[in-house]
C-alpha cells in the first residue's frame, strides 16, 4: 500500500515513530525477517497478523499494568489520608486534654 492509501492513523500522530520502532521489534522477536525498504505488503498476512497481534497483546498488557498502579497509588493514598486525619484527631482532640486515664496504680479505686 502507498504512503498516501493508509487508513491506520495513530490518535497521537506523535506516537508513529514509537509505534513503528514497537512493531519492528516484535517483529524481531517472533523471528520475522522485515524487508530493509520498510514495505510489509509482500510478507503474508498471518506474518503481519501476528505482529499486530502481538503488539495489542503488549499494549493491553501495559494498560493493564498501568491501571493496577493507579488503583494501588490511590488505595495508597487513601490509606495515608486516613491515618493522617485520625492522628491530627488523637492529637487535637480538647477532651484530651481534661481526661487523663488513670490505671489501678495511681490509688484511686472507683466503689460502687
Amino acid at each position: 500500500m502507498a504512503q498516501g492509501q493508509r487508513s491506520n492513523r495513530a490518535l497521537v500522530p506523535q506516537a508513529r515513530q514509537a509505534l513503528d520502532r514497537f512493531k519492528y521489534e516484535v517483529a524481531n522477536e517472533l523471528g520475522i525477517q522485515v524487508p530493509e525498504h520498510g514495505y510489509w505488503g509482500d510478507l503474508p498476512s498471518r506474518l503481519n497478523g501476528a505482529v499486530g497481534g502481538n503488539m495489542v497483546r503488549r499494549m493491553i498488557a501495559a494498560a493493564e499494568q498501568s491501571l493496577i498502579e493507579q488503583a494501588t497509588a490511590g488505595v495508597q493514598s487513601g490509606f495515608r489520608q486516613a491515618l493522617a486525619s485520625a492522628q491530627t484527631q488523637t492529637t487535637n482532640n480538647p477532651a484530651s486534654t481534661y481526661y487523663q486515664p488513670q490505671g489501678p496504680s495511681s490509688g484511686q479505686q472507683f466503689q460502687q
